[in-house]
């Protein structure tokens, strides 16, 4: 299988008020996962096989929920390339 890029945010919703604790939740969802990924202040970014990446976004919503969201709205885009893949790296190269 060849790899994708999925960026995913998450919007949670609390009526705690502190998202970013929740938020917090979701990253550590993804850093445990082992996958390849970059967190950005809007997105996170990760690297691998399409159903996997899924399921970690699935997952970081749970956590969300776990952590005293009511409701989370979830932003996703995927860089898809069936043949050769997409990596992080080849689109980063240059700025490194």
């Amino acid at each position: 299988m060849s790899s994708v890029n999925l960026a995913f945010q998450v919007l949670p919703k609390s009526s705690e008020g502190n998202t970013y604790e929740i938020v917090d939740k979701a990253i550590e969802v993804v850093q445990r996962s082992g996958v390849k990924y970059e967190v950005g202040a809007m997105e996170t970014v990760m690297e691998g096989e399409l159903d996997e990446l899924i399921d970690i976004v699935k997952q970081a919503q749970d956590a969300c929920i776990s952590a005293g969201a009511t409701e989370v709205m979830t932003h996703m885009k995927i860089h898809y390339r069936p043949k050769e893949g997409v990596t992080m790296d080849e689109k980063l190269k240059k700025y490194c």
